[in-house]
């Protein structure tokens, strides 16, 4: 089945004080609101960050929880698997490689994602498990629930806006917002015509 071509609609919301914030919704071709997209914006000036800590990819009930799991480059992901049964989680893609070992319970070193890239995720044993993980360089990422994401903390100045989902056929043309501005505004991927 073809996926529809998503619309991303930015609005720099007006503050007294920074830091900004970003809100991004994200639509189908046919206009519906798309959840699981990962939104995220990066600086014109980038300041060197560290990843926000180890974070976790679970297995429940014969599923990868959450299903799209985005992260910054160099983040720790913790593979931890609460079915009763036991999997083997792999990827194949260029952005990560790796096979953890059949197990249950939780392995004890963690995945570095130290590449930008998606990966998606499978298991040995159970085909109809998948998930992906989005590795992003730049702190200032969300995913969005009902179609719209919020991305907070963002200091003054010129940012690229990005958009991925599940089922894309080709890369949204990125999106530049300057943030200095005090007037609320609003852009669209792909643009309004």
């Amino acid at each position: 089945m073809r996926k529809p071509a998503a619309c991303l609609i930015l609005a720099v919301l007006p503050s007294a004080v920074w830091p900004a914030s970003l809100e991004v919704e994200v639509r189908g071709g046919g206009g519906a609101l798309l959840d699981g997209a990962v939104v995220y914006a990066i600086p014109g000036k980038p300041r060197p960050t560290s990843p926000r800590g180890d974070t976790i990819m679970d297995q429940l009930d014969r599923r990868f929880v959450p299903h799209v799991l985005p992260v910054q480059k160099g983040t720790r992901v913790r593979f931890p698997n609460h079915d009763n049964v036991r999997h083997q989680v792999y990827s194949f893609s260029p952005a990560k490689r790796f096979s953890l070992p059949l197990y249950q319970g939780t392995p004890g070193a963690p995945v570095v994602f130290d590449q930008e890239g998606v990966v998606a995720l499978g298991c040995n044993i159970h085909d109809a498990m998948s998930a992906f993980i989005v590795v992003v360089d730049t702190p200032h990422f969300a995913l969005t629930e009902h179609g719209r994401a919020t991305l907070r903390d963002l200091a003054a100045g010129q940012y690229v806006v990005r958009v991925w989902y599940e089922g894309m056929r080709a890369e949204l043309a990125p999106q530049a917002v300057d943030l200095d501005a005090t007037e609320p505004r609003a852009v669209s991927f792909p643009p309004a015509r």
